[in-house]
């Protein structure tokens, strides 16, 4: 049997069934003590990195709102042995937790929340909804977390049992999905000390890369106040905010034929009235602005407030402009990413059988995509790799040390992030055994870096050629403080609706140490 869909859905295997390797022999090639140590505490608990990866699958939580998948996660690693800082940076939800003390300080980081009306039943390769309307994880950040923590529960066995000295830092960022939370982390000098940084993220490859792989952004919400008064009767009495966001809509999309290469612009309207013969005196319209360096995201903002300015003066208006979020473009270092695909080629790509191969190939079929099943190998090393259009919050992070990422298997290719075809495999054994793989490679290049100081030195050495030339400015506010009510009523809305379909009880995950 493949697919363990949970209590919410049809329950056909279990996780303690899972394969407990990632190459034919279950094992990799390393043979480094302390590394196989770390192999062999996560192939101990693969059901349980399974089944924390599962549960925060159900819980699909949006960001900011991430309360019940926060607290499995700062308990477990309290349980761990980990010192645990919660509402890191006023963030209800983020974290930083804590083992070790002395150099080198190593830092992986993860996000964790879902996306708004993505509920997918996952092991099903059509198109079925959990709760209708309900979020969901549509990429995977349910993963990315389990993967994260269970690798700091390894690396925390792994220094305790051979006595390596150093510190890892473990930070939950929340709201990944509207890009909020890492650059406060930044601002606020949680990063200051810490010498190499990991991230790693779900996706259909396991491989690494350096260079500029995901451009930088601004999140900014402009919220147009008018004058309310009767649509019918008395209409001139009225100011209207939302003509005054629809003008700014119409003046970003005549600026358009304007924007250079690489550049981007998408937004939302999320308020504009409550009724038609109620000229609203309020609306407020939510931009994205994207590009390739941060001086280019800059200049986009500073052209979309002229728009929204202009847009304000032409119907009557004021307008208010809150900058939720800046971040830099994500930057990956070469010396990390080679010590990366080292392991990752060590460990090799997961075993996928026919039933796996099948689902893929149904689930590329039903999506309209391009049908391939799943990878049977690594990736090689990409780099310098070019940016792709979408960003993350990491890329602050990226700037100020030395970072590298791991792209794990635990999703199906041509699956596209957002869409409900990236839900579906999120809890059955191609997230499960991908995960695995992540994991390990993640602890194992951590501590890679934990046990040598040339390689530390090193990495910092190519990080300055790197970034010559370029000073670190957040775009993000000295003052703006975290949007703690972001998602607030949406969550407050389906999650009673969401948590029937919650899995019960909590990861077990064996802690004892065994070199």
């Amino acid at each position: 049997m493949i697919f363990y869909y949970g209590e919410a859905g049809m329950q056909e295997s279990h996780t303690s069934e899972l394969p407990t390797g990632t190459t034919a022999s279950g094992r990799s090639k390393d043979t480094q003590p302390a590394k196989l140590h770390t192999e062999r505490f996560v192939d101990r608990n693969a059901a349980a990195l399974a089944r924390l990866g599962d549960m925060i699958f159900y819980y699909a939580e949006l960001g900011m709102q991430e309360f019940r998948t926060s607290e499995l996660l700062t308990d477990i690693l309290a349980s761990g042995g980990f010192e645990v800082e919660r509402n890191l940076s006023g963030f209800p939800t983020g974290f930083m937790a804590r083992y070790g003390n002395g150099d080198p300080v190593i830092a992986l980081h993860c996000e964790f929340d879902a996306n708004p009306g993505n509920s997918q039943v996952p092991g099903r390769a059509e198109r079925a909804e959990i709760v209708p309307g309900a979020p969901g994880h549509c990429e995977g950040h349910n993963v990315n977390a389990a993967v994260t923590i269970t690798a700091a529960l390894a690396i925390r066995s792994a220094l305790k049992s051979f006595g390596i000295p150093g510190t890892l830092k473990v930070f939950g960022a929340p709201a990944e999905e509207q890009l909020i939370s890492r650059p406060y982390f930044v601002r606020d000098g949680h990063f200051d000390d810490v010498d190499i940084a990991f991230h790693a993220h779900i996706r259909d490859v396991f491989r690494t890369e350096y260079g500029l792989v995901q451009v930088g952004l601004m999140s900014v919400q402009f919220t147009f106040l008018g004058m309310a008064a009767h649509a019918a009767t008395s209409p001139w009495e009225g100011r209207d905010a939302l003509d005054a966001a629809v003008l700014m809509d119409v003046g970003m999309a005549q600026f358009r034929e304007h924007m250079w290469p690489g550049t981007s612009a998408h937004r939302v309207f999320t308020e504009g009235g409550t009724q038609p013969n109620v000229i609203p005196a309020r609306a407020t319209c939510w931009w994205f602005f994207r590009d390739s360096s941060p001086e280019g995201v800059r200049r986009l903002f500073e052209q979309g407030e002229r728009i929204a300015r202009g847009a304000a003066m032409m119907a009557n208006c004021e307008v208010e402009t809150n900058i939720m979020s800046g971040v830099w473009p994500v930057r990956c270092n070469e010396t990390i990413a080679k010590v990366i695909q080292r392991n990752i080629e060590a460990i090799g790509m997961p075993v996928w059988t026919a039933e796996e191969q099948d689902f893929a190939r149904a689930l590329q079929t039903n999506a309209g995509q391009k049908v391939i099943g799943l990878r049977d190998a690594p990736a090689p090393l990409l780099g310098p790799s070019e940016p792709i259009a979408a960003s993350n919050d990491c890329g602050d992070v990226s700037w100020v040390v030395p970072m590298g990422r791991i792209w794990f298997p635990s999703n199906i290719p041509n699956a596209a992030f957002h869409h409900w075809s990236a839900g579906a495999a999120l809890t059955t054994s191609i997230a499960h055994k991908g995960g695995l793989a992540g994991t390990k490679a993640l602890a194992a290049s951590a501590l890679d870096f934990l046990m040598s100081a040339d390689a530390v030195e090193e990495a910092w050495r190519t990080f300055r050629i790197e970034i010559e030339g370029s000073e670190f400015r957040s775009l993000l506010p000295a003052t703006q403080k975290p949007p703690v009510e972001l998602n607030r009523a949406l969550m407050e809305r389906y999650r009673p609706l969401m948590e029937p379909h919650y899995l019960q009880g909590r990861p077990e995950f064996v802690l004892s140490e065994m070199a």
